[in-house]
């Protein structure tokens, strides 16, 4: 992926090394993350510390990590400004020709554990977005987990990460999460999975949309980019990780889709570009 010369984005809270008050029931490191990781696709429930989007209180104030960072670190923060920014851009392009103004989401980094307006979360979590803060949170250190365990390396695998999360913001944003919390108090638990698939899908679709128009405005792939995300896509598949954990899969407790479907809306989006074209609550699977 290309970023030479892009510029970086300010929305940006940095919140590494430093203390999170309050009881976490997960710590933090790659072995967290590994277990959680696994346990939050497998049975469709976050892990113990990370309540659902709308609880918690106000979000924090912006601060500066407290632990000096090594030199990759830093280079991939600047990667993380970089994708950030180009979100930024498309998202704001692209509402302003719906007549529609885009807040610009805050992007935290945070080591370990991390506490968010939808309550604390630990590393373990995954990078996830709230809504109660508009806030994308990621602790860097899933990345190698992406690269070491699912086997998804590469730039653009990254930045795929990024993209999904802040299409949750869009989704804020046009009115589609409010709709589906309210659906969510007249559902059984395994009729609000479906429902949640179908948010993620639209999510990784968003995802794709954001690849289309940053590569039109700013030519941002490289060869293999495209291979990169989709490779992404098709190792956090709810499939994919139920067989690898259990060997088996349970598809009433899917949260976020099947490896071909994740694949499929992405591809649909880069395809297309067409942001009404994201029915994912109606419209086939590609």
């Amino acid at each position: 992926m290309r970023t030479d010369g892009d510029r970086e984005s300010d929305n940006i809270e940095d919140r590494r090394g430093l203390p999170v008050s309050g009881p976490m029931a997960m710590g933090g490191g790659v072995v967290a993350l590994i277990i959680g990781v696994i346990v939050w696709f497998v049975t469709g429930q976050p892990p113990q510390g990370f309540q659902s989007p709308g609880g918690g209180g106000g979000s924090p104030a912006a601060q500066t990590g407290g632990v000096p960072n090594s030199a990759s670190e830093d280079n991939l923060t600047r990667f993380v400004r970089v994708v950030l920014a180009d979100t930024e851009d498309v998202w704001r392009e692209l509402f302003r020709q719906r007549g529609l103004t885009y807040r610009d989401p805050k992007l935290v980094l945070f080591t370990g554990q991390v506490r968010s307006a939808c309550g604390s979360a630990s590393a373990s979590s995954g990078p996830f977005y709230c809504p109660g803060d508009e806030r994308v949170y990621i602790d860097l250190a899933f990345y190698k987990e992406l690269q070491d365990r699912y086997k998804s390396p590469g730039d653009f695998a990254q930045a795929y990460v990024i993209a999904h999360e802040v299409g949750h913001h869009v989704q804020k944003q046009l009115g589609t999460t409010a709709k589906v919390d309210a659906a969510r108090q007249r559902m059984s638990e395994t009729e609000y999975n479906k429902l949640s698939v179908r948010l993620e899908l639209q999510a990784d679709f968003y995802a794709g949309v954001w690849a289309n128009h940053a590569q039109k405005m700013k030519k941002i792939l490289e060869p293999g980019d495209l291979e990169e995300a989709l490779r992404a896509a098709n190792a956090i598949g709810d499939d994919t990780l139920q067989k690898r954990a259990r060997g088996y899969v349970v598809p009433d407790s899917f949260t976020h889709g099947t490896s071909r479907q994740r694949m499929g809306w992405f591809k649909k989006g880069y395809q297309s570009g067409d942001i009404s074209q994201g029915d994912t609550f109606n419209l086939p699977d590609p």
